[in-house]
């Protein structure tokens, strides 16, 4: 398992349409981490691994994509992403919450703790 790309339409359809409405409505049925990158960007590479291995650990708890901000430019200015990489992490209720730069992968299991409560 690994973390899964993800372009407009799929998060259209699986995170949330926000051409049918302007309030946050998730459409997902576990919280989602979302990855924005590019394929130039050093600090990129480091943290795809460590995805990839929480994909595989945390697969079925939380659901984890990848967006490259190169190909999907719309998505990318939707969250007014100016740094990569920057994390999305979308909790089944209330609003997700951004964190930019790189994490390790302790960093990414704290988080994963404090925002979705998922040990």
């Amino acid at each position: 398992m690994s973390a899964i790309q993800l372009n407009l339409e799929d998060f259209k359809e699986k995170i949330f349409d926000y051409t049918k409405g302007k309030d946050w409505n998730f459409k997902g049925d576990k919280p989602v981490l979302i990855d924005f990158y590019a394929d130039w960007c050093g600090p990129c590479k480091m943290v795809a691994p460590i995805l990839d291995e929480l994909a595989s650990e945390y697969d079925g708890k939380i659901d984890i994509y990848k967006v490259n901000t190169e190909v999907e430019q719309e998505l990318s200015a939707m969250f007014g992403i100016k740094s990569i990489p920057s994390l999305l992490f979308i909790p089944k209720e209330g609003i997700p919450k951004m964190q930019k730069g790189a994490l390790q992968k302790n960093d990414f299991i704290k988080a994963f703790e404090a925002e979705f409560n998922i040990k």
